[in-house]
């Protein structure tokens, strides 16, 4: 469903996510690229979203005055001064999204002065409407702001609603963890290569069993240790790959990547 027509969404900062995120939301007819407007130093990332349909802005004051949804994509090393600088054309009727790991609601609130302040983390895969997302509200957002991110984003994928200070555990679990599906992608690609597999099969084969994979999980309901244990059966191929896996410690890399990238969003709000 789409938001109301009038609603103007402006992104400061039209790096990747950004696109990913004015792509999705395109895509699935909530919210049209010409309600969107853009600006970013880049002229190359700006280029990117004039050719998408959406207006370019000469700077990010243009976006605010311009726009009622905020979405704040920048590093988070620059968010301070960003937000700083757009404090004098904040308003309490602006909605202020901060897509910025590590950023506090805090921070953003005292930067931004009156906007109402959401942080979500998604992650890229809302390019495809398949982002794994969560959203931490500000203490002047509303009720009726959380159900419009959620709006956004579940046309995007999934969205669940945190406590804050979850807000880096899903950084490190959701936010980087497409970084750790591709390499595993890859992984089980090269595996089919070196076992005799031309790489385009290869790679399409592994692809595709990560997301049937991931589907039965979601949509079967069933905890994946059961659905391991049905696709293992005794002393066949399943269970002596997963005993090697076992022995590298596979499980115990992907916990420690997810803690690893959960630390270092924590260095971000402090």
């Amino acid at each position: 469903m789409a938001v109301a027509a009038g609603t103007r969404i402006g992104f400061i900062g039209a790096g990747q996510m950004a696109e990913a995120i004015a792509k999705g939301l395109n895509s699935a007819g909530v919210v049209r690229c010409d309600q969107m407007i853009a600006a970013d130093v880049n002229l190359g990332r700006c280029q990117v979203f004039q050719n998408l349909g959406i207006a370019i802005c000469g700077s990010n004051t243009e976006v605010a005055e311009g726009s009622d949804v905020l979405i704040l994509a920048v590093k988070p090393q620059i968010v301070e001064k960003v937000a700083t600088e757009l404090k004098p054309s904040l308003s309490k009727n602006h909605l202020l999204i901060s897509i910025a790991a590590g950023v506090t609601l805090v921070n953003l609130q005292r930067w931004a002065g009156e906007a109402r302040v959401v942080r979500v983390m998604p992650n890229l895969p809302c390019l495809v409407g398949a982002t794994a997302a969560a959203l931490s509200l500000g203490s002047s957002a509303t009720q009726a702001d959380a159900d419009l991110v959620i709006k956004l984003f579940d046309a995007l994928g999934k969205i669940h609603v945190v406590d804050e200070k979850l807000l880096n555990a899903v950084t490190g679990l959701s936010g980087s963890g497409p970084g750790y599906v591709f390499l595993a992608i890859e992984a089980l690609a090269d595996g089919g290569v070196a076992a005799g597999l031309p790489r385009p099969i290869a790679l399409s084969l592994a692809a595709q069993t990560v997301l049937g994979s991931a589907k039965m999980v979601l949509e079967t309901n069933k905890h994946p240790g059961q659905l391991k244990d049905e696709v293992a059966s005794p002393g066949g191929t399943t269970i002596a790959g997963i005993h090697e896996l076992e022995k590298m410690g596979f499980r115990a890399a992907l916990m420690n990547a997810v803690l690893a990238a959960t630390e270092r969003g924590e260095k971000f709000s402090k």
